[in-house]
């Protein structure tokens, strides 16, 4: 049973916000409002319905994703080692701009 936060009680320095969980709060509401909003224009109740378990299906493999790379990231930090950065990888010889 999750509880809500104290109001009266200093949050955590040390603990991160919770962004996958509110994006998988949005994708999850979008699943439901999307179907709702097409059949109030008039799409079929099939076509809705293909929608949303599209949307579902997409939701579920962030959230797998997300959880994830949270879990990569935080074993990299309790081993004491860096994030590697993912970007462009060149040779000296190559100008980069």
């Amino acid at each position: 049973m999750h509880r809500a936060p104290d109001p009266h009680r200093a949050p955590d320095p040390h603990r991160a916000p919770d962004s996958a969980g509110d994006v998988v709060r949005w994708a999850a509401f979008s699943c439901v409002l999307v179907p709702v909003v097409l059949l109030w224009y008039g799409t079929s109740a099939a076509g809705a319905a293909g929608t949303a378990l599209g949307l579902a299906a997409v939701t579920a493999a962030c959230r797998f994703l997300l959880r994830r790379s949270e879990l990569g990231a935080r074993l990299g930090a309790e081993r004491g080692t860096a994030a590697r950065g993912g970007g462009r990888h060149t040779r000296s010889t190559t100008p980069v701009d």
